[in-house]
């Protein structure tokens, strides 16, 4: 590390210790007046689909060193994806699987899957999908090592906000993007997923997504389609099977990024979560797995939130915080992010509904842009635990600095700027002896019973 990185580095500890000593009660709600709002965009068409054109292309992460390719063709085409590190040159290929599914009177188009590698990391690879020459990607591999950056933004849609949000997260330089649920607002019209993929394709071929479910990917009609998540479950392949403790379920996962220094909680809100069922199981193994004198954060994803002061949605996550709250702490997990509520929200680290130094931090995302507006009215007065809110659409940006901080940035939607509204340093709660005294003990308790 050269001088300057080691100065720049002490002034950020600084920083963040500065505002570790601010009074935790502080609680601002924004005065910021929105925007009027903007309408649905019209669906995407493909203009230059012959029916072997790849379209709707997104990436995701397998493993420390593989990358899943997903894309659609009209036709069958083959499901085989080509890449190399320079333009135009493909020299190594991987072959994955076909599916397609139906909905109503809807049929889908080929929906293909490869997972590519070894790759190597922070590094840029070219390609092309089912061998078609018209269209060449790329995408940059994520670092092996800190510091890391995430995008987090839930409830995307597709309005003329979504399209601001987009523009605003192709600006940034990040590594991977999470999105904890409400991805197309399909809603049972199964063109709004062909029209959301080729809305997101631009990014989401260029970096991974990860995401996992909220209430609008349900999609069940009672008799006529009663299996829920049929189009998620077939557009969205997560890696449910993959890592040191895989799943089972496209509904909740997890994954490393960072060389392990980095964990990530892909939870369920919309399947059973209680004590005992499939998912609580899963979560308890995974967190016992996790060695936090490695692993420097643990964050966690859900689409319902389990704190919020907004009047939209009050209570909808309670259910799932009773269940597994405990676990989350035990664990030591350092943030929890949420959607489903259409605003943005930071709490402070709380746990018992109290604020608590070894809780996780919360923050509501669910402000990417969707159709059905903003949650505008909060609950007055504003609980001591609520630390910002704002009704505004935007994206949040998470960079996991070093191995005991990591910066939290609200950027709101303002006129089609991205402006900072809210900002604050996380210190790892693996990093904090007062959250490490008897932590033996509580892993005992909140995990392995």
């Amino acid at each position: 590390m050269t001088r300057s990185s080691s100065m720049a580095l002490a002034l950020l500890v600084l920083a963040a210790s500065a505002l570790s000593l601010l009074p935790a009660s502080l609680a601002v709600t924004s005065p910021y007046v929105r925007p009027a709002t903007r309408p649905t965009l019209p669906l995407l068409q493909d203009d230059d689909d012959d029916g072997q054109t790849p379209q709707q292309v997104h990436i995701s992460i397998v493993g420390p060193d593989k990358m899943r390719v997903t894309w659609i063709t009209d036709d069958d085409a083959p499901a085989i994806v080509e890449y190399g590190t320079t333009p135009g040159q493909y020299p190594l290929s991987a072959t994955g699987s076909t599916t397609t599914y139906s909905y109503l009177l809807y049929h889908s188009g080929k929906i293909h899957d490869a997972v590519i590698g070894p790759l190597q990391p922070s590094t840029t690879y070219y390609y092309r999908c089912s061998s078609n020459p018209s269209r060449e990607f790329s995408f940059r591999t994520p670092p092996a090592t800190l510091p890391f950056k995430f995008v987090i933004v839930g409830d995307f849609g597709q309005t003329g906000w979504t399209a601001s949000t987009l523009k605003h997260i192709a600006a940034a330089d990040y590594d991977a993007l999470l999105l904890p649920g409400d991805l197309s607002y399909a809603d049972l019209i199964q063109t709004r997923w062909d029209s959301f993929g080729r809305l997101v394709q631009p990014l989401a071929s260029a970096r991974p997504w990860m995401v996992t479910e909220g209430n609008h990917e349900i999609e069940k009609i009672p008799v006529v389609q009663p299996e829920p998540f049929r189009a998620y479950n077939a557009r969205w392949r997560m890696p449910y099977d993959a890592g040191a403790t895989p799943s089972g379920d496209n509904l909740y996962y997890s994954f490393d990024v960072a060389g392990g220094a980095v964990h990530v909680l892909m939870l369920g809100s919309y399947t059973d979560y209680a004590a005992g069922t499939a998912q609580y199981q899963w979560l308890r193994r995974d967190l016992a797995a996790v060695d936090r004198r490695k692993t420097a954060f643990v964050v966690a994803l859900v689409h319902a939130p389990w704190y919020n002061s907004n009047r939209a949605h009050q209570g909808e996550g309670d259910a799932m915080r009773g269940a597994m709250e405990e676990l989350l702490r035990g664990a030591r997990v350092d943030a929890v992010f949420a959607g489903h509520v259409h605003a943005y929200e930071r709490f402070a680290r709380v746990y018992g509904g109290k604020e608590d130094p070894c809780g996780p931090v919360h923050v509501t995302i669910g402000d990417g842009g969707n159709r059905e507006g903003l949650a505008e009215k909060y609950i007055d007065p504003q609980p001591s635990i609520s630390a910002f809110r704002e009704a505004s659409f935007g994206h949040g940006r998470l960079e996991v600095v070093n191995a005991t901080h990591a910066l939290w940035t609200w950027h709101r939607n303002d006129d089609d700027q991205a402006v900072v509204a809210d900002q604050v340093w996380i210190t790892s709660l693996a990093a904090n002896p007062a959250c490490n005294k008897n932590k033996n003990n509580m892993r005992t308790v909140n995990i392995q019973n």
